[in-house]
């Protein structure tokens, strides 16, 4: 693995983690785990974003202050990556937010694009790619094309997701060098069915209960 690559070490995140890998958590709960997570990726991933000096003037005194000077956009996988973005949103509530819908093909486990929000030109500076979930990374690496079409460059795009495998994550670092990686953890497994174990499940089923028996 890369120095590109950052991967959460703290007892909150492992807490959260362990619950979200528990069958019995209900989706509300879940919704939650992931949210949590979510929002220490984010402060984490932009601990080293460039600050911006300012003067103001108020009632009572003047005073200097900061703002974050790169405009940063998100951009999610539908649907898993909704359940990432309100606590980014948190962080930064003016960002914009570009729709990514891409979905696995069950046999062949070849990404398939169905839906874009990017418009023509890209208005921000910095984008954040929100995927919960990184098993076999072809999912993540469409998603990157995408976004490298656009046209922001590779090292103005940071990938987060809650939990990624050994084997998608250095997929994706191989077609992507220069990509910062922020993760909560990795799993060692990949089955070859293309899930991740122990991981999670399927993310964006618990997320939004639609769940069906077995």
């Amino acid at each position: 693995m890369s120095d590109k690559l950052h991967v959460l070490s703290h007892p909150l995140v492992n807490a959260r983690l362990s619950k979200l890998r528990q069958t019995s958590t209900t989706s509300k709960e879940f919704r939650e785990g992931i949210r949590d997570v979510s929002f220490m990726l984010g402060i984490e991933a932009s601990r080293e974003l460039e600050e911006e000096t300012f003067h103001g003037q108020t009632p009572i005194a003047p005073f200097v202050g900061t703002n974050i000077k790169p405009k940063i956009g998100f951009a999610p996988i539908l649907r898993a990556g909704l359940g990432m973005t309100e606590a980014l949103l948190d962080l930064f509530p003016s960002a914009p937010v570009y729709h990514l819908g891409i979905f696995r093909e069950k046999v062949s486990l070849q990404p398939v694009e169905y839906y874009s929000k990017l418009p023509p030109t890209p208005p921000i500076d910095m984008c954040f790619l929100l995927d919960p979930l990184i098993a076999t990374g072809g999912t993540a690496c469409a998603a990157m094309n995408m976004i490298l079409d656009w046209g922001v460059p590779v090292n103005r795009i940071k990938l987060l997701c809650v939990l990624g495998s050994q084997d998608g994550l250095k997929r994706v670092q191989a077609e992507f060098p220069g990509l910062e990686i922020w993760a909560a953890a990795v799993d060692p497994t990949l089955t070859d069915r293309g899930l991740i174990s122990p991981g999670l499940g399927d993310t964006g089923d618990r997320l939004f209960n639609t769940l069906r028996d077995s």
